[in-house]
C-alpha cells in the first residue's frame, strides 16, 4: 500500500546496517526524531470543499489529503507533522482525453485552479496547493495508464499520459520493445511527468533523456486540444516538442505520450570498479562519453559517497573484506566508486568493455571479482535509495538532495563549492552536515553533478523546516550563479523557481511568462510553479 506521508510502498524499506549508521552519527551527532501526526489526525483539519458537486469531482477527505503533497523535504515535513496548511478541495481521476477536456471546461466555468498530478513523485514542489481564493482541484492521471498503440514500423508507442514507470516496460516489453527511462522515482512517477518535467533515466547513455524519446502527443489546454505529430525531424520553425516540454503542467495537460521505443537488447550487464582517486574517476567517465563508447550508465563516486555506501549498504564483515581487498590493491581512503553499463548485442557490449578496461587500466582502476558481484547489487536495489529518508527519518535523521549539470571544466569547482555550502549552512546552531557527490549522466561537453547531505532535526519541525531552508536557500544560489543549471532533472517546480532567471535570463524568462499568459491567462493552471506567480 502506497504511503500516506512518504515515498513508496508500506512493504519496502531500505535499512541502515549498525556501522553506517555510526558512520552518519560519528559526523552529525547522536540525533532525536520528531513525533509524526497520525493520517486520522490530519483527516480530521481538512476543510469543506469549495468545489461544485460533479462526477468527475471526488472531495473524499482521505484521497484530498493523499493528494495534498509530493516529496520535497518541505512536503515531508508538512505530511510527518500534520500541518498541510493547503489541501485541494477535490480530485479528479480522467480516464480520457476528453474527460480532461471536461475538466478544463469546468475550471473556467466554475472559476477553480487545476494542479496535474502524475505518480506524485515531486521533489520541488510541482504539486503542493498554494492558498488562493479559488477553490483547487488535483488531477489525478493514474488511470491513463495503457499502451493504447505500437507503430512497430516507426517504433512508435503510445501511452496514456499516467502510466508508470513498471507498466511502461512490462506493457513494451511483452511486446518485445521497451522505452528504457530509469529515472530513480521509476516505480512511481509517470510517462507525462516525464516529460513535463524533462526528466533523466539512469541509462541515458544509451537511450537518451526523454526529450530524445518524445515523439510527440496530445496536450489539452484551455484554449483547446494540441495534438504534436511524430514528426522524426523538422526545421519548419520552433518544435512544439520542445515548446510544450519541461512547462510543469503551465501550458495544459498532456494526455497521450507517444515515445521512441527500441527492442530488448540481447544482453544488459552492470559492473562495479573503483579507481585510486576522484580525478581518474571522472577522466574515466569524461574520455567514455567524449568517445562515445556505447555504454549505458556511468556514474563516479566521490570518496565521501563511496565511504558512505561501502558502510551503508553492507555488513560490518563485507565491509571489511571489501576494505582489505582494496587497500591490499593499493586504494586508500581517496578511492572513488565506478559503476558503469552495457546494453546491447553481446558483439557490442563486448567491444565496448574493452574500450572501457583499456581506459580503466589507463587510470589504474581496480575490477576484479567484485566487478560484476557489486554490478548485480547496484542494479537490484538502484530504485531502493529514496526509502533511505523513511529509515533515517525515524532515527532523526534528515536527507535530502540537490543536483545541477555544468560543463566539464567547471565540475569541481562547482561541486567543491556546493560541497561547501552545505557543510558550513549550519554553523551558526553548531551544527555539522554529512554531504557527498556522485556524478550521474555524464555528456560530452558535461556532467550532473548530484550531492546528498545528512543532518539533524531540530527540537521541532518549523525549526527543522528553517535548517532545510538555510541549506537550500544557500547552496542553491550558489548553482545559480555557478555557471550551471538549477535542475538537471528534478524539474523546477516551486522550490527552484527563484533561480531560473540566472539561467534563463530577462529574455529567456520574457519568453516562458509569455507562453504562460497566452494559454492561460487567468492563472488557473498550475500557478507558481515553473514561474513566481501565485496570485
Amino acid at each position: 500500500m502506497r504511503r500516506w506521508n512518504g515515498w513508496g510502498d508500506t512493504s519496502t524499506t531500505k535499512e541502515v546496517s549498525a556501522h553506517g549508521g555510526a558512520l552518519i552519527r560519528s559526523i552529525i551527532g547522536q540525533p532525536k526524531a520528531l513525533e509524526d501526526a497520525s493520517l486520522e489526525s490530519v483527516m480530521a483539519t481538512v476543510p469543506a470543499s469549495r468545489l461544485p458537486a460533479h462526477a468527475l469531482i471526488d472531495t473524499d477527505v482521505e484521497q484530498r489529503v493523499r493528494h495534498a503533497r509530493g516529496q520535497s523535504f518541505a512536503d515531508w515535513l508538512a505530511m510527518r507533522s500534520g500541518d498541510f496548511g493547503v489541501f485541494p478541495d477535490g480530485v479528479s481521476y480522467p480516464e480520457t482525453s476528453a474527460q480532461v477536456r471536461q475538466i478544463l471546461d469546468l475550471a473556467v466555468a466554475h472559476d477553480f485552479i487545476v494542479i496535474p498530478y502524475g505518480g506524485g513523485t515531486s521533489v520541488a514542489g510541482h504539486i503542493t496547493p498554494q492558498a488562493n481564493a479559488k477553490p483547487i482541484l488535483t488531477v489525478d492521471m493514474g488511470r491513463m495508464n495503457h499502451l493504447m498503440e505500437l507503430n512497430e514500423e516507426s517504433q512508435i508507442a503510445t501511452f496514456g499520459a499516467g502510466t508508470p514507470g513498471p507498466q511502461v516496460e512490462a506493457q513494451l516489453q511483452a511486446r518485445g520493445y521497451t522505452l528504457g527511462h530509469y529515472p530513480q522515482s521509476w516505480e512511481l512517477s509517470t510517462i507525462g511527468g516525464w516529460v513535463a518535467t524533462r526528466s533523466s533515466g539512469q541509462q541515458s547513455l544509451r537511450y537518451g533523456r526523454i526529450e530524445q524519446m518524445f515523439a510527440g502527443g496530445k496536450l489539452e489546454t484551455l484554449q483547446g486540444t494540441m495534438d504534436i505529430p511524430t514528426i522524426p525531424a523538422s526545421s519548419a520553425g520552433p518544435d512544439m516538442r520542445e515548446v510544450t516540454m519541461g512547462m510543469e503542467g503551465r501550458m495544459g495537460i498532456y494526455t497521450e505520450v507517444k515515445v521512441r521505443v527500441v527492442r530488448v537488447a540481447q544482453e544488459e550487464k552492470f559492473m562495479v570498479c573503483f579507481m585510486p582517486n576522484w580525478a581518474a574517476g571522472k577522466a574515466v567517465a569524461r574520455e567514455v562519453a567524449q568517445q562515445k563508447i556505447p555504454m549505458s550508465m556511468m556514474r563516479v563516486s566521490n570518496a565521501a559517497e563511496t565511504r558512505a555506501h561501502a558502510n551503508l549498504g553492507t555488513s560490518l564483515k563485507q565491509f571489511k573484506l571489501l576494505d582489505g581487498y582494496l587497500r591490499l590493491r593499493g586504494l586508500d581512503d581517496n578511492r572513488c566508486m565506478l559503476t558503469f553499463g552495457v546494453t546491447g548485442s553481446k558483439l557490442q557490449n563486448k567491444a565496448s568493455m574493452r574500450q572501457v578496461k583499456k581506459i580503466l587500466k589507463q587510470h589504474k582502476g581496480v575490477g576484479g571479482p567484485l566487478a560484476n558481484i557489486m554490478g548485480s547489487i547496484w542494479a537490484h536495489g538502484r530504485f531502493k535509495f529514496p526509502y533511505l529518508r523513511e529509515t533515517t527519518w525515524a532515527q532523526g535523521i534528515a536527507v535530502d538532495t540537490l543536483e545541477t549539470s555544468t560543463d566539464w571544466d567547471n565540475v569541481d569547482p562547482l561541486m567543491n563549492a556546493m560541497e561547501a555550502s552545505l557543510r558550513t549552512a549550519l554553523q551558526d546552531e553548531g551544527e555539522e552536515v554529512m554531504v557527498f557527490t556522485h556524478l550521474s549522466h555524464v555528456y560530452g561537453q558535461g556532467s550532473s553533478i548530484y550531492t546528498t547531505y545528512f543532518f539533524r532535526c531540530a527540537e521541532t519541525y518549523p525549526a527543522t523546516l528553517a535548517r532545510w531552508q538555510k541549506l537550500k536557500g544557500k547552496t542553491s544560489k550558489v548553482i545559480a550563479q555557478g555557471r550551471a543549471t538549477i535542475s538537471h532533472q528534478h524539474g523546477v517546480g516551486r522550490d527552484h523557481a527563484p533561480y531560473m532567471p540566472a539561467e534563463k535570463g530577462e529574455l529567456g524568462m520574457r519568453v516562458i511568462e509569455t507562453l504562460v499568459n497566452d494559454f492561460d491567462p487567468d492563472r488557473r493552471l498550475n500557478p507558481g510553479v515553473l514561474l513566481e506567480d501565485n496570485q
